[in-house]
């Protein structure tokens, strides 16, 4: 094998590595437009096909949206600290703090959401 071989195989990594990245990025994006959306189906479109209390959708809705604009946000905060760790040749854990807000959320948020189904169904 010649040493150009072996320069060629990092090469090729270190761009498989990026673009995993880049489509993790991607990822949480589609992830936060469908919080989004959940956000405008339950706050706005829910409440005016039951014809009955609003505000307990508006509420649920309005969380769901919160979430994905804060996983659109957190995209381009862990984005860029990928980029710096693949730049400088290590690895960038995800922060647990960050997987404790997105759970906590996602779990608050099903529950709102199975509260409303029930009480105003």
């Amino acid at each position: 094998m010649s040493a150009n071989a072996g320069e060629q195989g990092v090469e090729d990594a270190t761009r498989r590595t990026h673009l995993a990245a880049e489509r993790t990025w991607l990822a949480w994006w589609r992830t936060g437009l469908t919080g989004i959306a959940a956000g405008v189906g339950i706050g706005r479109l829910l409440p005016e096909l039951t014809g009955g209390v609003r505000w307990p959708y508006i509420a649920v809705g309005a969380g769901y949206a919160l979430v994905g604009v804060a996983m659109i946000a957190y995209a381009e905060m862990r984005q860029r600290s990928m980029d710096a760790a693949l730049r400088e040749g290590r690895f960038d854990h995800l922060e647990p703090a960050a997987l404790r807000v997105f759970t906590l959320c996602g779990v608050l948020l099903g529950l709102a959401t199975f509260v409303v189904i029930v009480t105003q169904g």
